[in-house]
């Protein structure tokens, strides 16, 4: 029936859309990545469609008097003064339907994998209200992903908002890899935001598979995409898990990188003359982050549980972005560039990493497996340094003196190949004899 509904609705939008007077204006300057165009009544949000030696959509950013600010949503080669601007009178739209799971967009949510979307779908504004506060189911259920570190150490609740949080090159996109193959929810949305173009083909052939990418819809937008279309992918991403989540199912929704999702916004920001604020980033960067990532979450039926890398700058875990992102998710986990140095996957950093949700998801004999293990952590990086130059005297601290005993098992536990998913039951049989819990 909602289907049915979503269809009327955009058969009649399609309509009025059809109405329309036509109304011209002109494109008055092109500076850096912008268009500033005149004539043309516009809203910010809008698209407009600049015609001349090249045709492309462009989004109205910011507007001035009779003037509009606008980012192409393509190269803004061939685009010169006096082209002729068509305002199209509403903001971009997508397709979404149960019909784009196994499919591959761009991020503009077009097909990327060579077919063409099927007739009949519904099309929406990429632009949606958050769940109201007062709506949202409460997280109750966890959410397995295979990984025995996040699992039993960090557990992820169905509705949960995680960061993963990392400098280049430390494993997120690889553990990004592992959680698509182990997740338990019914559909897998992933957003590829301003990331290699190389890693595209092996992500889909190695870590999704044919199996995997049939309950999943996967929005690509690499990094050498214009800003407006790497900032779009997000959104695109967001509104398709927004429409299965609508539909009762339970979403997984990752996203790689919000760190090159909030360099875009800068990119747009500076070339409609905000002013740059903390590492050059403008106010609407941190606008734009909580209105993107509340959006996703537990509604009144359905969820969205979200998985958003952060690429920290300089492995500085209190850079802007990271910041920013901390304050806003519902926890976040931690990849430590040592513990990857040393061939530790994956290499989440335990003592660093905090679920906001455990105690909701997990049961009071889970938790005190988990404080355990996490006290054995903790005593065991107290002493490492002595121990590794022989000034460490066993029996001056006993805590200490089990955590090293114990600390072989539990390096293995916390360790595992991308390839092996450990069901989340027998993870957590497994942490309770390393920590001797009960014994």
């Amino acid at each position: 029936m909602l289907n049915l509904l979503d269809r009327v609705d955009g058969a009649v939008g399609a309509a009025v859309a059809a109405g329309r007077p036509l109304v011209c204006g002109r494109v008055e300057q092109v500076r850096g990545l912008a268009a500033t165009v005149s004539g043309v009544p516009a809203r910010v949000g809008d698209l407009v469609r600049i015609g001349g030696h090249t045709s492309l959509d462009a989004e109205v950013v910011s507007v001035d008097g009779a003037t509009a600010t606008c980012m192409p949503l393509g190269p803004v080669t061939g685009i010169g003064v006096g082209d002729v601007v068509v305002g199209t009178g509403g903001p971009m739209t997508i397709a979404v339907g149960d019909d784009l799971l196994g499919r591959v967009l761009d991020g503009l949510g077009r097909p990327l994998d060579g077919s063409d979307l099927p007739a009949g779908l519904a099309r929406v504004s990429v632009e949606a209200a958050p769940p109201h506060a007062l709506a949202r189911q409460r997280i109750r259920r966890p959410l397995g992903i295979g990984v025995r570190a996040i699992d039993t150490m960090t557990p992820v609740g169905v509705g949960q908002r995680m960061g993963i949080f990392a400098g280049s090159g430390v494993g997120k996109s690889s553990l990004l890899s592992m959680i698509t193959r182990g997740t338990a929810a019914d559909v897998t949305v992933l957003a590829l935001v301003g990331e290699r173009g190389r890693e595209v083909l092996e992500f889909l052939e190695d870590d999704l598979g044919p199996e995997g990418l049939r309950n999943a819809v996967v929005v690509v937008a690499t990094s050498d995409q214009p800003p407006m279309v790497r900032l779009r992918a997000a959104f695109v991403a967001t509104r398709i898990a927004e429409h299965f989540r609508d539909e009762g199912k339970d979403v997984l929704l990752m996203m790689d990188s919000l760190t090159r999702l909030a360099m875009a916004q800068r990119e747009i920001g500076l070339s409609a003359g905000e002013p740059p604020t903390t590492r050059g980033y403008p106010p609407t960067t941190f606008a734009m982050l909580p209105r993107l990532l509340e959006r996703a979450g537990a509604g009144a039926t359905g969820s969205i549980t979200g998985l958003y890398t952060v690429l920290v700058e300089g492995d500085d875990h209190n850079e802007p972005v990271a910041d920013a992102a901390r304050s806003i998710l519902d926890g976040h986990i931690v990849l430590d560039r040592h513990l990857a140095h040393a061939g530790h996957f994956p290499s989440i950093d335990v003592l660093q990493s905090v679920s906001r949700v455990a105690p909701f998801v997990t049961t009071p004999d889970q938790q005190a497996i988990a404080r355990d293990a996490r006290r054995f952590l903790a005593a065991r990086r107290e002493v490492k340094e002595l121990v590794e130059i022989g000034a460490y005297a066993h029996g001056s601290n006993p805590v200490a003196d089990e955590a090293l005993a114990r600390w072989p098992a539990l390096e293995a536990f916390l360790q595992q190949d991308r390839h092996d998913l450990t069901p989340t039951e027998h993870s957590w049989i497994v942490l309770r004899q390393v920590v001797g819990h009960g014994a």
